[in-house]
């Protein structure tokens, strides 16, 4: 324990002292240094998950020049994504005979969260203890990470490559910093897929000491006029949340904000000249937002829900899928609006939940069904099942989807599940 306490210890104070542009390649350095390996390269996952960006160990660090994608499907980074177990292989030395470099790749990972992956090269394959080492330095790269992105944009520049138009940048501010987030009471995953002219979806999830907290929105429209009423939406539900408001607060506060919005931007309208109001028409419509917000409590799992105009969930018990069909209220902005009724939704140990926005159905058809797709990935962990999902819906739509695919998965764990205990990073080892 002292030796890794020292070990950590050694890393982070190197860490600390570099500027934050910096961190990752200081540490790259160090272990180069301490593990005797002759390259040591991060690279982080794009922001829709089916790519790697070579951060580190690459002549560009950050540049403005367009980040090289490596894609997952069929590699061994996405065997050590999906498994989050490092990988040993053997190389070959080019043009001479006998063994060449080892490699390995580590997962770097927080709380279920795929950060990117931790590769180094060896001129021999690593004991147990120096083994033991990489683990732990790709654990203490994770939290380099997600200290240091606060400071600069090069984590953020690694994960785009495509550069997101004014609307999806706004719309990618309001989701929460990680897309996965593992409890030792559940897990929690989302993913979403915009479209070419961004659709308005968003979805959140935070904790408090007694409650997991969830929402899906879907702000109609397109492009920023999509973004600005999802932004007034989240911010609104944060807003009310944050204040200790319940659920039917959220949605009150929510509706209200658009509704207001709807008012000024009516008003706008009507004091705008015939061509402009034309051109508004053509680019607007109605101003409202459907969403789904879920409180589920942490020790006995009650969960209740409000349903404003929303897509209705499903849920996999037992390898069946099944339509939860709630009372549906008003879409928020919708005016006049009685209000939003408090509902209680069946949820039991070994259950997966799945809230998603219309496009995600609009896609499937008789050739590739939701449902199905959703029982075979049920042993699936969530941050890859909804990866699936949304990549389903890119190639049903010919990589052009009409409106934002967004899916947000909650799994409520048996208690013989590998994930009900926490720390279920465990990063274990596969060799080839």
């Amino acid at each position: 324990m002292a030796d890794k306490l020292a070990w950590l210890g050694e890393l982070l104070t190197s860490v600390e002292s570099a500027p934050p542009e910096m961190a990752v390649s200081v540490l790259a350095r160090l272990l180069a240094e301490r593990l005797a390996a002759t390259e040591v390269s991060f690279l982080v996952t794009d922001l829709g998950g089916k790519a790697v960006v070579r951060l580190t160990g690459a002549p560009a660090e950050g540049g403005p020049e367009q980040p090289r994608r490596i894609r997952l499907r069929g590699t061994v980074y996405e065997h050590v994504v999906r498994t989050q177990q490092v990988h040993v292989a053997d190389g070959e030395r080019a043009g001479a005979a006998g063994p060449g470099l080892v490699q390995v790749i580590a997962p770097v990972s927080d709380r279920g969260d795929a950060i990117g992956l931790l590769e180094l090269k060896l001129p021999t394959r690593p004991d147990r203890q120096t083994m033991q080492r990489m683990v732990e330095a790709a654990h203490a790269l994770a939290y380099v990470v997600i200290t240091n992105r606060r400071f600069t944009d090069l984590y953020e520049w690694g994960r785009r490559t495509t550069r997101l138009s004014l609307a999806a940048e706004i719309q990618h501010r309001l989701l929460p910093d990680s897309f996965t987030c593992e409890s030792g009471r559940f897990i929690v995953a989302g993913a979403m897929e915009p479209a070419a002219d961004i659709g308005g979806d968003t979805f959140d999830y935070t904790l408090d000491r007694h409650a997991l907290h969830l929402s899906l929105t879907d702000a109609m429209g397109h492009d920023v006029q999509a973004a600005l009423v999802a932004t007034m939406v989240v911010g609104a539900l944060r807003n009310a949340r944050r204040a200790g408001g319940s659920l039917l607060d959220q949605a009150h506060d929510a509706h209200q904000a658009v509704a207001d919005y709807a008012d000024r931007a009516h008003q706008a309208f009507t004091d705008q000249s015939e061509q402009v109001r034309e051109a508004l028409i053509r680019h607007g419509g109605q101003v409202m937002a459907t969403g789904q917000l879920l409180r589920v409590s942490l020790d006995t799992g009650r969960t209740t829900f409000v349903n404003a105009g929303h897509v209705w969930p499903l849920r996999l018990r037992e390898g069946q899928v099944e339509e939860i069909a709630p009372q549906v209220d008003l879409p928020f902005g919708v005016t006049p609006n009685p209000g939003y009724r408090l509902q209680s939704l069946d949820l039991r140990q070994g259950d997966r939940l799945i809230l998603l926005t219309d496009g995600m159905l609009e896609p499937h058809g008789p050739e590739a069904d939701l449902s199905d797709l959703i029982r075979q990935t049920g042993d699936w962990h969530p941050r890859d099942a909804v990866r699936l999902f949304t990549e389903t819906v890119l190639e049903l739509s010919n990589h052009d989807p009409r409106d934002d695919a967004t899916v947000l998965c909650l799994d409520w764990p048996s208690p013989d599940s590998p994930y009900a205990a926490p720390g279920n990073d465990a990063h274990q080892t596969t060799a080839s």
